[in-house]
């Protein structure tokens, strides 16, 4: 068998391997810094998978046992200091706002987060429906917001989660 050929066929069977595994195909970041007065922080870690998306997420300085509505935007734009640059959340599909666990809601519509007992959080999310590939449902170039209050999931389009109080851009790793 030609060298090439071998090399063909590993390669095809490492990908098969990979999927078979549900391994990571890609992933992402994303620093959180404060916004409108806050002292909020942090970072996301997303990783693709065949599945679907996960995220990581790392926060410190909100107020302990507190409920923070939780969202990707469809801009990748923090610059602003109560993070309005941001845009609205990202919805790809164009749904209504609605809880990630059920079949409607956005591509940017995240689980809320709630702070411990120090004002920390520590979270391991998934996610279906978005990618960090390209094409129209991918969260690279993005951003990642955490709002002062608690997602309703019902008032649209965005939960009435208050002002942003931590952003950060979504780049791929």
């Amino acid at each position: 068998m030609r060298l090439n050929t071998v090399l063909a066929i590993v390669a095809v069977a490492l990908f098969a391997a990979c999927k078979t595994l549900n391994l990571p195909a890609a992933s992402a970041v994303a620093t959180l810094e404060s916004r409108s007065g806050s002292s909020v922080k942090g970072t996301v870690e997303f990783t693709q998978f065949p599945t679907g998306v996960t995220a990581h997420v790392e926060l410190t300085g909100l107020v302990p046992g507190s409920e923070h509505g939780f969202h990707v935007h469809e801009k990748g734009d923090c610059a602003a200091g109560d993070a309005m640059s941001a845009g609205g959340h990202f919805n790809p599909t164009a749904l209504a706002h609605g809880r990630v666990t059920e079949k409607i809601h956005h591509g940017g519509d995240l689980p809320s987060l709630v702070a411990d007992a120090t004002g920390k959080v520590s979270a391991n999310l998934k996610l279906s429906g978005v990618t960090l590939g390209t094409g129209p449902t991918s969260f690279i170039g993005r951003s990642v917001v955490v709002h002062a209050n608690a997602d309703d999931f019902t008032t649209q389009p965005s939960g009435n989660s208050g002002a942003r109080i931590a952003c950060g851009v979504i780049n791929a790793k």
